[in-house]
């Protein structure tokens, strides 16, 4: 069970929710982000983000579609990273489609790029 710190921006209050790994994160729609996709390879059973990160999940889960696979949304800063690029200390980032072919990821990444729901995008490999 993973106790799950929630900032929530409409109220300016952090919220505290507790899931199994396979119950939906807060603020998820549908069940499309499990506690354990967004939990990742994370050994801490403390997570946190924030109700807009998973508003936008919610919407570009929408556009897209259909499944977007998450290897993780959360680690802590001694649990490793992308080095120099994107983190993921927050809560508030997703390390996603690394399952899909280039010519999928590049979609999935142009559909997040048009939709305006994130504040940055990695850019293509």
């Amino acid at each position: 069970m993973a106790k799950i710190i929630v900032y929530n921006n409409d109220s300016n209050r952090m919220e505290v929710y507790y899931r199994g790994e396979n119950e939906p994160m807060p603020y998820n729609a549908n069940g499309t982000l499990k506690v354990k996709e967004f939990r990742g390879s994370s050994k801490s059973n403390i997570l946190w983000t924030d109700k807009r990160t998973m508003q936008a999940w919610n919407s570009q889960r929408y556009i897209w579609g259909g499944p977007i696979p998450v290897g993780f949304a959360f680690k802590r800063p001694y649990e490793g990273g992308h080095g120099s690029q994107s983190q993921h200390y927050a809560g508030t980032a997703f390390d996603v489609a690394q399952t899909f072919t280039p010519a999928r990821r590049n979609a999935l990444r142009n559909s997040a790029i048009s939709s305006g729901l994130w504040g940055y995008v990695e850019e293509a490999t």
